[in-house]
């Protein structure tokens, strides 16, 4: 098993990683949480609870805990205060107690909003992520960032709440469709180019095997993902600052989901396309030399396809920027590319190039 720290004091909790982890999840929460816990709300979308629910309760009650369930919808749309106040009201009609758990079987909308859950019934209790998507594996779930969308913009309404403890079963990829597994690797792409060029190079070099989820280079992958997203929390929590650096791609991906309702582009997608722009930005105002600039691009399209989004209006793509959680006085802040490994982020960027560097990745 691989286990990676993230060292947050009285609220730190380890990232496990094992093929066929699932089957211990129940021994592992109880190690994580203690013996005061009596109950546990299983939440998940129909898809994941009708493939991975039995094995999970089966699980969880070996541990002692008694359980319940709840699934939601497929989709971002899902991620909404109308859906956390659903499950909220089940927590309350089964009568939870601030020493039991929600358990967050899923991808990221099912951990963004049971976490949402977790954060705010009785002003907090724990729970555990058990991501079944790449993109959750290496990113969403970690962190202790929660919350639900709005039609307005996205993650508009959350809390920091960190779990007990994260269960990363790497098998769970083989029942997604390979546009999931490449919407977690535009993720992945995104660690390389923040923070490790290294990764960046060993991912693009060893692509075809991770599309075909090849066992030891997909759990390194997901352990390395997981060291630096844990890093960058240890540093800062709460995302006052070095913390944004995992935004890189963020500010129009947000954008592009925002103004599609939710319904057209999976996250990573959307990532990959800000991730483009973001590089065009910083390449016109002089950060990013071209050659980098194209080889951030090469390892972006060796991930696959991105959806097609040149039928979008500029106008309402940048309109959904400024209802973004990063905005700051007013101004747009992106995170930039220096090169690959390294990024700042810039509020001063003119508007000109934005919208000429949205016009050219959208093309």
């Amino acid at each position: 098993m691989r286990t990676v720290a993230v060292n947050l004091g009285p609220r730190s909790y380890r990232i496990k990683i094992s093929a066929g982890l699932l089957e211990d999840l129940g021994k592992e929460s109880r190690l994580a949480v203690g013996a005061g816990a009596k109950k546990a709300i299983v939440v998940s979308n129909h898809t994941v609870d009708s493939i991975y629910g039995e094995t999970v309760v089966k699980s969880l009650g070996r541990a002692g805990f008694e359980i319940n369930r709840f699934a939601i919808g497929d989709g971002e749309r899902f991620k909404s205060l109308r859906t956390a106040e659903s499950i909220l009201t089940f927590l309350i009609e089964q009568r939870l107690e601030r020493n039991d758990i929600v358990v967050a079987l899923g991808g990221g909308v099912v951990g963004d909003l049971a976490g949402f859950v977790a954060a705010t019934y009785l002003r907090g209790i724990r729970f555990v992520q058990v991501p079944t998507t790449l993109l959750a594996q290496i990113d969403s779930s970690v962190g202790g960032k929660t919350g639900v969308n709005h039609s307005l913009g996205k993650n508009l309404i959350g809390a920091f709440h960190q779990p007990s403890l994260v269960i990363i079963d790497p098998t769970t990829l083989t029942t997604l469709p390979p546009r999931q597994i490449q919407a977690g690797l535009y993720e992945a792409i995104k660690y390389g180019i923040i923070s490790d060029g290294k990764l960046f190079d060993n991912i693009a070099r060893h692509i075809d095997e991770l599309k075909g989820l090849n066992d030891s280079r997909m759990e390194r992958l997901i352990a390395a993902c997981c060291r630096i997203k844990a890093d960058v929390v240890k540093s800062d929590e709460l995302e006052t600052d070095r913390r944004r650096i995992l935004n890189f791609g963020h500010t129009v991906g947000h954008a592009l989901e925002a103004v599609t309702g939710y319904r057209r582009f999976l996250h990573g997608e959307a990532v990959g396309i800000g991730m483009r722009a973001a590089s065009r930005i910083a390449e016109s105002i002089g950060l990013l030399k071209p050659a980098d600039r194209e080889t951030l691009e090469r390892g972006i399209s060796a991930v696959g396809r991105l959806p097609n989004a040149n039928t979008l209006a500029l106008d309402d793509i940048i309109s959904a920027m400024f209802h973004d959680k990063k905005v700051e006085s007013g101004r747009i802040a992106f995170v930039l590319p220096v090169e690959i490994g390294r990024v700042v982020i810039r509020t001063d960027v003119p508007p000109t190039v934005v919208k000429a560097a949205l016009r050219d990745t959208l093309a």
